[in-house]
């Protein structure tokens, strides 16, 4: 499995945006999908994840109400809505997938930069 984030940038506090992770190979291996985020100088914490269906959502409490992860299972891509965001949102994003024999897999990362 292959997983490939867009979508990261700068944008001004308040503001939104929008991840995507597109996911290739073996996919009918997942069985739910998640994206993690790592501050400099701080340990890679979960943000938000979604099993294969779609049907349960968990979110980290500090993003509660302002981001929305889902999935588009027929284009094999996950997203992570993010509006209002915060200074304290900067982060590397990761796009991560486990599966059934609880194997994960990573994506390369895409850089979200909030300004004050």
């Amino acid at each position: 499995v292959q997983l490939v984030e867009s979508g990261g940038g700068l944008v001004q506090a308040g503001g939104s945006l929008r991840l995507s992770c597109a996911a290739s190979g073996s996919t009918f291996r997942i069985k739910g999908m998640g994206w993690y985020r790592q501050a400099p100088g701080k340990q890679r914490e979960l943000v938000a994840a979604i099993t294969n269906g779609g049907g349960s959502t968990n979110y980290v409490d500090s993003v509660k109400g302002r981001f929305t992860i889902s999935r588009d299972n027929a284009k094999n891509t996950m997203y992570l809505q993010m509006n209002s965001l915060k200074p304290e949102d900067t982060a590397v994003y990761y796009c991560n997938a486990w599966s059934l024999s609880g194997i994960d897999y990573w994506g390369k990362g895409t850089l979200v930069t909030v300004s004050s």
